[in-house]
């Protein structure tokens, strides 16, 4: 998209190492410019967060195995996060409350 134009923001995609390590990478691009005007490559400023979304993974399997009631609820009132406790507790799967 950079390429034609429209910057783009927090784009994550994955990215293989020289070693074969897949990293997930969050990207933000830029359309590069020559003084008329044109478009001429893209600046990428990129940070690595296979980290962070291995946390995350990690975080979610603790919350839907937990032995209590969890749900989230977004700012519109839309469920968003729903346990299995809380699945078994109402009788709702996660796919008819989400």
């Amino acid at each position: 998209e950079a390429l034609n134009g429209k910057e783009t923001a927090n784009f994550e995609f994955p990215l293989m190492t020289k070693a074969g390590v897949r990293l997930e990478v969050l990207l933000n691009a830029t359309t590069r410019r020559n003084e008329q005007g044109n478009i001429i490559g893209v600046v990428g400023i990129g940070q690595d967060i296979t980290g962070r979304i291995a946390q995350e993974r990690e975080y979610s399997k603790l919350i839907d195995s937990a032995n209590a009631p969890i749900f989230g609820v977004d700012t519109q009132g839309k469920v968003t996060i729903w346990n299995q406790c809380a699945m078994r507790l109402v009788g709702y799967s996660t796919d008819e409350v989400t």
